[in-house]
Order: C-alpha cells, then structure tokens, then sequence
C-alpha cells in the first residue's frame, strides 16, 4: 500500500455531510417527482440544514471559542472546518433559493401560487385585512428597543421583523421588533377561486398592514431574521439525578449561544448591527438571503390538497406470515423465523406483536428499548396496557435522544403512572438498540419472543424510512437479549453472548475480526467480498481496516446513504472499493452487513448481519448497539438476494461517490432499476419473494450495478 499522510486518507465528516444534504436538494430538481413531492424535498433540505447548524456546527464553534485544536480526520482544526463549512453551506442555501423560485414558477402553472400583495385582488385584499385585523394582530406583540427597552430573547428558529419608524416629522425614530409566534402558519391561504390555491406569507402581509400594527406611524426602514441557537445537550456525567438534569438542560438549551444569524437581503445595515448586537451573535455565522428565509417553512405547502402534483399514495401489506396464522404473532414466530422490510410491509406487525402480549393472560413480561417512539405511539399505549393487566414490563427509555428527550420524559413519566419499570440507562452511553422480547409462558416451560429492528419504534418514521424487523424464538437470542437489558438496568456485563454482538463491548473488534478473515481468503486466493449498507462511515479504525482489504484484494462494495469519510477508487489505497448512496421517496435506514467467507457472493455461506449501528466511533464507543447473524436460511436469502442485491444494483436513485469527494449520479440508460418501486410493487420478502437474480429483474445483474 502506498504510504500517504493520514489526514490524507478520509474525507471530511462535515463537508461530506454537506454533500449529503446536496443530494437531497437534488431530488427537489429531480423532474421525474412530482412537484410537491419536488418541494418537500426542498423544505427537507432546509430543516436538515437548521439541524446541522445547530447540532455539528455548534460543537465545532464551542471548541473554537474554547481555544481547543483537535484535528478532524482530514487533519483541519474546529476553525479550518467552520470557514470550509460556511463556503458550502452558502452555496447551499444560494441553490434552494434557486430552486425554490423554478418551483415557484412550475407551481403556479398547476394551480398553487405563492403571491405578493400586489397580485392581490381587491376582495383578497378586504380580506386580507379582515384576517390581519382578527386573526393575526390578537397574537403579536410589538416591543420597542431602547434602554428602557432590552433587546429580547429570540428562540431558536425564531422568525421575526424589525422596523425603524417615525411619529411626525419632529419626533425621533424608533426602532419595533415583531417576533412571529411559531404557532401561526407562515403561509396564509386565501380564499380559494376556482381550482386555484392562492398564499401569502405572514411577513408580508404583516408589512402590507403595519398601520394595523403601528397606527400613525410612518415606516423608514424594515428588515427580517432567522436565528439558530446551539441545541447540543451536553451530558454532566456527575449529575446525581439523571431525569432532573435533563429537565433542566432542555430549558438551557432553549437559550443556547447564537450559531446562525440569518437576515433579508434588503434588511438596512444600522438594523442588522442592532439585530447582531442584541442577540449577543458576534460568533454566529452570519447570512444574507436573497429570497425566503426559512426553506424549511415550505413544508407548510406541501400538504396542499393537490394529490396529482404528489406521490401515489402507498400503503404497506401485512406480511403474510402473521396472515398466514390468522393474526397469531406467537403462532406464526414458532413456527420459523421471519424478517419484515419497512415501509413496504407495515410496522402494525411490530404494533401488533405487543398488542397481543399485552392482552395475552399467557405474557409474563415484556421488556422494550424506546430511543424514539414518536409523538402519537401505539407502542407506548401497548406497554401501559400490559403493566395496567399485571404483566411485568421493562421499559429502557433513552433520554438522550436528539431533540425527542422531552418527549421521552413525558413517555417516561406516563409509563411510569402505569406501573411500568423505566429504567433510563447510562449517563455516557445512548443505549441505541432496538430490541423487545416477550416472555411467555406454554404449558410447563417459558419461551421467550424477541424482535431485533434496524430502525426505531416509532409509527410515523416506520412509513416513511426502510428498515428490517426480524422476529425470532431462538433461545440463543433471547439469552442474548436478556443480557442485554440486564447490561442497562443493572451494569451486569454480558458474558457467554451466543449471537449477538454488543457495542461499546466488543462491536468494532467483531467488524474487523470479520474483514480480517476476508483479507486472509483473499491472500490465500479463495474468492474475499463485503457488502455493507449503512446511514454513516466515519470510525477511522474500520476505514483503516477496509483500505487494508482492499489493497489484499478483497472486492468492496459499500451503500452509504449520507456520511462517508472513506476515499474510494484510489490507486493503492482504496481501489477496490466502491461506494454508493441512494436517496428516493423512502429514507434508507437499515444496516446490514455481508461478507463472502470464502465463497462468491451472492452465496447461501456468507455471514450476513443486521444491527442497530453504523460504522461511527460513536455507535463502537459510546453506544448500547446489537448486531445479530441471519443464520434462518430463508432470512438469510431474503436479505441477501433480495434486499442488498436490490441495493447494489440500484441505477435510478444512486449516486457513487468518487474519489474527489463529489458524487456522480448513476446514468441508468436503458437498463433501469429503481429498488424502492421493486419493493412497493413486488412480493413481501416474509412471504414468496423471488431473488432478484430470477426472472424480476432479467436484463440486470451485479456487473451492470454501476449503471450504464
């Protein structure tokens, strides 16, 4: 292998998650979406970027003001990355801008505007007024700034309009402040005529109304803003009392440090100085926009009753096994393991699968991780039914889940009043895997159910992303389990585990004793393969290992959905590997892990794993995570025949990543496969699905997987 600097080796994290995010916006220019479906793709966009600012971007400012220079893998200090981070992320914002005026356009044509004041008509513009008047004006609250006067507290994601203005030509300007409550729409819809749906934004029909706000004043100068405050919880591993802490440290969070002061372009200088100064921004990346500040708002038209200008809608199959056994989710488990492909079959399976544990006077306990559960949780309900009927159930909730701890305090808490035991985990751990297991008791003997998912128990997220649940009666497993939830709620330490493999443990040294083994076959001739699929590559000791396959000759083919700091195709030192992300209607979710062991892939030998975690210092480190061999031969071959060669030879929502950094989209040419259409128009794969090297997908196979 060709020696090279280490900083050398890696792409940036935060840059190649910027490059993610411009993939995102790519499928808002895709024409082959429909044109809300275009437009959610935009404001998806735009609310990941806020996220970013206020998540990776704000660790990295708080390391900068803190003097610290630790390197990234590519070798930049924190202030090298935020210079890199603000030129990209620019640009981004500059091409939704773009984008959002060519969907503006094709919009309009097809019955939704988006219009100004002066498009009004004059009954539009009667009742606008009335609308302002009894709808909107109620709910503000205009606040001079002077010294009587502070400058007040802005949320993060505020959204708010700053005026200079005048009483009579003697009297000195004054300066208004009008912040947008976050609960009144950003876009007003005004009466519909004919088939047309017609909107305004609220800032501009506030401007056109201000002597409503500001009677008998003359307005001077007026400007809009956008802010983005640090959202990062910080955990004190000190902190006696972990439900406490966390309580407190949302209501810090609200009034984290400044990170992105975003203005109007035709915001006056004297107003953006003031804005600046009042909200203590003087280390915030500042941004001017030259069009719609908050792309992340647009989500709003989305939901426009304009079902031709959307997707189909989509609705799942119950897999056919539970169907099989009349709706007998225990029934259907003894009989052979099972595996679920989300969104394409429903979660109601795994809503189900507690459902009837609960109500089973049979269940003698339950025990469920929760990272996230969602807002409006079926799973939730099915625990606080069980514990109401006297089963015994274990609920491990994490309270460090970004941006859903509140709302896991309050699952908590109502768990809780139910008699559920809430254990909350570690104080410098996320316990991230998802695991229920169900204990029952048949006839003299106790077995126990378990399901092992990729993705989290959560309704909503479970129709939109792609993710495996595999369902299992394997006493191995379940052994395995249960030492796992005893390894969160009481510190035991898994001995003996007989499938699974746990992080922070032992996960990272099972991975490379696995690409070990393929390097080993490879320089003994034998035929040494991986295919991976996850959301995130970033831990070094893993990409080392895999630049090490590459160079004994091990063929690599990685789906990386968003970051990826392996450099692929590089002449002695990544050559052969070969790394690809897809992005389409669904979010790909599931992690799933191949290797050859010694055989040509696709082959019934190979090793083939699920897990809760990607290949993140993190996940290895920092993180409760499973991973679990498919070792059902039915199972296996489903994952393996079906879900990962449909990944591989994706051609219509796949981009390879080069060794640049920059992604090139596949070409499909005549040879197309769009994996996700085969999923939602093809059998279940816990039903009779076909391998995709059958008669489904004749004219493609593994060596046209790089497109045309």
């Amino acid at each position: 292998m060709t020696a090279q600097p280490p900083h050398t080796r890696f792409f940036n994290r935060e840059l190649s998650w910027l490059a993610f995010n411009r993939r995102v916006l790519e499928e808002a220019t895709n024409t082959a979406h429909p044109l809300l479906e275009r437009l959610r793709f935009l404001s998806i966009c735009g609310l990941n970027l806020d996220e970013f600012f206020t998540t990776r971007v704000a660790g990295l400012k708080a390391q900068q003001l803190r003097g610290m220079e630790d390197l990234s893998l590519d070798g930049q200090t924190p202030t090298q990355q935020l210079e890199a981070i603000a030129r990209e992320a620019d640009a981004l914002v500059v091409a939704q801008q773009a984008e959002w005026m060519i969907l503006r356009e094709q919009l309009a044509d097809e019955g939704l505007q988006v219009v100004g004041v002066g498009d009004l008509s004059k009954g539009e513009r009667e009742w606008l007024e009335d609308h302002v008047r009894e709808q909107i004006l109620p709910v503000l609250t205009p606040q001079a700034i002077d010294p009587a006067h502070p400058f007040p507290f802005i949320p993060s994601g505020g959204f708010s309009l700053i005026f200079n203005l005048q009483r009579g030509r003697r009297q000195e300007p004054v300066t208004e402040l009008l912040m947008i409550p976050p609960m009144l729409p950003r876009f007003i819809a005004l009466p519909r005529v004919a088939k047309r749906f017609r909107f305004i934004a609220i800032e501009a029909a506030i401007e056109a109304h201000l002597e409503l706000v500001f009677p008998g004043f003359k307005l001077l100068a007026s400007g809009a803003f956008r802010l983005l405050r640090d959202s990062d919880i910080e955990v004190d591993e000190e902190a006696e009392d972990l439900v406490r802490y966390f309580r407190s440290a949302i209501q810090r969070r609200r009034r984290g440090r400044v990170i992105r002061l975003e203005f109007d372009d035709e915001t006056p200088p004297e107003l953006e100085t003031l804005v600046r100064e009042g909200v203590k921004a003087g280390s915030a990346l500042i941004a001017e926009s030259g069009g719609l500040i908050g792309v992340a708002d647009l989500r709003q038209l989305v939901e426009t009753d304009l079902p031709g200008l959307k997707f189909a809608p989509y609705s799942p199959r119950f897999p056919e096994r539970i169907a099989e056994h009349d709706g007998d989710f225990f029934a259907a488990i003894r009989a052979k393991d099972f595996i679920i492909h989300h969104p394409y079959e429903s979660f109601e399976a795994v809503v189900g699968f507690l459902r009837q544990a609960a109500v089973d006077p049979e269940v003698i306990a339950i025990k469920q991780t929760l990272y996230r559960a969602g807002k409006q949780s079926e799973v939730i309900d099915a625990l606080v039914a069980a514990a109401e009927a006297g089963k015994s159930v274990t609920a491990v909730v994490e309270l460090k889940a970004r941006f859903d701890e509140e709302q896991n305090l309050l699952w908590a808490s109502r768990l809780e009043r139910a008699g559920v035991q809430v254990i909350y985990g570690f104080v410098e751990w996320k316990t991230h895997a998802k695991v229920s297991m169900v204990v029952r008791r048949e006839g003299s003997a106790i077995r126990t159910y378990c399901h092992f998912g990729t993705g989290n128990y959560h309704p909503a997220t479970a129709r939109i992303y792609t993710d495996l649940s595999f369902f299992t009666a394997s006493r191995r497993a379940a052994r395995d389990a249960a030492k796992l939830f005893n390894l969160t709620s009481g510190y035991v330490q898994p001995r003996g585990l007989e499938l699974l493999t746990l992080s922070p443990q032992s996960l990272r040294d099972k991975i490379l004793a696995l690409i070990d083994v393929e390097i080993a076959n490879a320089r003994s001739g034998r035929p040494a393969a991986i295919w991976a699929k996850m959301n995130s590559l970033v831990d070094r000791f893993v990409i080392e290992r895999l630049y090490e396959a590459s160079a004994a000759g091990v063929s690599i083919d990685l789906i990386v959905r968003g970051i990826c700091c392996l450099k692929p195709g590089v002449a002695g030192l990544s050559g052969n590997i070969r790394v690809k992300s897809i992005v389409g209607r669904f979010l790909e979710h599931s992690r799933i892990f191949v290797f050859a062991n010694g055989e040509a892939l696709p082959h019934r030998k190979a090793r083939v794993y699920i897990s809760s975690a990607d290949w993140m210092g993190r996940n290895f480190d920092r993180r409760v995570e499973y991973m679990l061999p498919l070792q059902n031969p039915t199972v296996h071959a489903q994952v393996l025949d079906q879900v990962m060669i449909a990944n591989l030879i994706d051609n219509e929502q796949s981009w390879e990543l080069l060794a640049d950094g920059s992604y090139r989209r596949l070409r499909p040419g005549k040879r197309r496969f769009n994996m996700q259409h085969y999923f939602m128009t093809n059998p279940s794969l816990s039903g009779r699905g076909q391998a995709l090297s059958g008669r489904d997908v004749p004219k493609l196979s593994l060596s046209q997987r790089g497109g045309a």
